[in-house]
């Protein structure tokens, strides 16, 4: 995987923090925002076994879902980059792999299906970053950064991190050569200023989003729920809101929803992690509450409509309540207090628009 904001060696990690980050369970993703349909449309190279048309179908939907995320994220993450502050980084704005991102079979059926190579490939590009601006697209190959060669292989996440970083550090725009339909083009990729919180796909139908300080991550099981673009975003801006203000350390939670974070990266994660709380602390109805206040503006800066957003998380707490183990409302139990931020922010915000003020907390 590529990151952008700290170095995790487990996870195939890339120090300097020049990309938009990209889980580890993101799938390469073709023109059309993601994989064809692997068994009636992808141009095959051999037949696919059983078993590997069942993992290229895992792949091309978890693609899908990891799109959606990326593309209500990135309003939040371009517009917030002010209120960020700690969190805020310049970045190229896209995800790139190759086929040895991805385990077992997963690497097989990424490189039959699908075309993945010994090349990395863009596999997402964040809406109104640089990289969408100079025209990057999903499925180009990286050829080379600053004349410089960019590796292939095994290791060239983390190659690419060393030929990334001193360009990026020295100036405002990447010159950047990559390979579409079987040719070389050249592009200048503008940095992007945003928070640099990495948006993470949870492979698992637990209905919850974890922040561990640095990572936002949303379970299958909450996409699902989340029926609207703005219910989504309800979801990632508070998870986002929580990383912003310190919460899982000032918890102490850090280290346990991290685990938990990674393993629900992976592929096929280890379900049995999600027994009982999973060792998550409650959140304390203040800090819930601050978080939710904070979500309300980063919300209104990204342009999403904060109306709906109480009715949706009492709707929400009345079909998942605490109860439920694993579950968002277990883990931020402090309803009352939560819509009452709410409804406070959602009154400020209108305030200031109707005077013309600026929308910050």
């Amino acid at each position: 995987m590529i990151r952008i904001h700290r170095l995790r060696p487990a996870a195939l990690a890339i120090s300097t923090a020049i990309f938009l980050t990209a889980c580890a369970t993101q799938a390469p993703v073709g023109q059309g925002g993601g994989f064809p349909n692997a068994a009636t449309e992808a141009p095959q190279r051999q037949p696919l076994t059983p078993q590997m048309a069942a993992a290229a179908d895992t792949l091309t939907r978890m693609a899908a879902l990891q799109d959606r995320l990326y593309r209500v994220a990135a309003p939040l993450l371009i517009n917030n980059a002010e209120l960020c502050t700690k969190h805020a980084r310049s970045l190229l704005g896209f995800t790139a792999k190759n086929r040895h991102s991805y385990p077992g079979e997963y690497n097989e059926a990424a490189h039959v299906a699908f075309g993945m190579d010994e090349r990395l490939q863009v596999t997402g590009v964040l809406a109104g970053s640089g990289a969408a601006k100079a025209g990057l697209r999903l499925g180009d190959g990286l050829v080379a950064a600053g004349g410089k060669p960019l590796p292939v292989g095994p290791n060239a996440l983390a190659g690419a991190g060393a030929v990334f970083g001193p360009i990026v550090a020295s100036q405002p725009t990447l010159p950047l050569t990559i390979e579409r339909n079987g040719a070389n083009r050249d592009l200048n990729v503008p940095v992007t200023r945003a928070c640099s919180f990495a948006i993470e796909l949870g492979n698992a139908d637990n209905v919850n989003a974890y922040a561990d300080g640095g990572r936002v991550m949303v379970t299958r099981g909450m996409i699902a729920v989340a029926k609207s673009d703005d219910e989504l975003a309800y979801v990632l801006a508070r998870t986002m809101a929580h990383n912003m203000l310190g919460h899982p350390a000032a918890q102490r939670n850090s280290a346990t929803i991290d685990s938990v974070v990674t393993n629900l990266t992976r592929v096929t994660p280890d379900l049995s992690m999600l027994n009982g709380s999973a060792g998550i602390k409650a959140m304390p109805a203040g800090s819930d509450a601050a978080a939710d206040r904070l979500a309300i503006y980063l919300l209104a800066r990204a342009g999403y409509s904060i109306e709906g957003t109480a009715a949706f998380w009492k709707r929400f707490a009345a079909a998942y309540p605490a109860s439920v183990a694993n579950g968002h409302t277990a883990n931020h139990p402090g309803m009352a207090a939560r819509l009452a931020a709410i409804d406070a922010a959602v009154a400020d915000v209108k305030a200031k628009r109707a005077a013309k003020r600026a929308i910050a907390p």
